[in-house]
């Protein structure tokens, strides 16, 4: 069963449904503690980057589909500053517009994919992804309670199978909400 309607090219997710591929894990850590910052690199506009799609920019933030999604619709929002630390490295006007920028990209999230909830949180480490940055992951409806929270975010259970074309129609349907959000960023 795909996770992908053919008519929308938007992510379509059903607990019975199988919506996961393995996840390289170890290639994984590879990538981010070997190679160059990923959010930098992607505002850069350095090739091999085609999942991450930007679905919203301007002068401080850019959002961005996550490149291993564990659910339909997963998006990233980042400072374009190289920053690492979601307090100390933020004044509070600073953090407050990162917030109300998460807040509307997640808003937008919403209204293009079904979710029982959305999550909003904080990854990264000194050891890897370290560009400060924050998960907007909505909860498909009906997602089983024991494969929810923690569960269902965890890349080593599985990510979404997808293509580059799939990635560019969802951010291509998120752009265009997330211009009609009230709140600005």
């Amino acid at each position: 069963m795909s996770l992908f309607s053919s008519d929308e090219e938007l992510p379509v997710l059903t607990p019975e449904a199988e919506r996961k591929e393995a996840f390289d894990l170890a290639g994984y850590v590879q990538r981010v503690k070997g190679g160059p910052c990923f959010v930098c690199a992607i505002l850069a506009g350095a090739p091999g980057y085609d999942f991450e799609q930007i679905v919203f920019e301007d002068e401080h933030h850019i959002a961005f589909l996550d490149r291993y999604p564990t659910m339909p619709g997963k998006v990233l929002v980042a400072p374009k500053a190289h920053v690492e630390h979601v307090v100390r490295d933020l004044d509070e006007e600073a953090y407050s517009r990162l917030m109300r920028t998460v807040r509307r990209i997640a808003l937008a999230v919403e209204a293009v994919v079904a979710s029982e909830r959305t999550y909003l949180l904080s990854l990264g480490s000194q050891q890897g992804n370290t560009h400060l940055h924050w998960h907007i992951a909505p909860l498909p409806p009906g997602t089983p309670y024991a494969k929810q929270q923690y569960h269902v975010l965890m890349t080593e259970n599985g990510v979404i199978p997808w293509s580059a074309q799939q990635a560019f129609a969802l951010a291509e349907r998120l752009r265009a909400v997330v211009a009609e959000v009230a709140g600005g960023g």
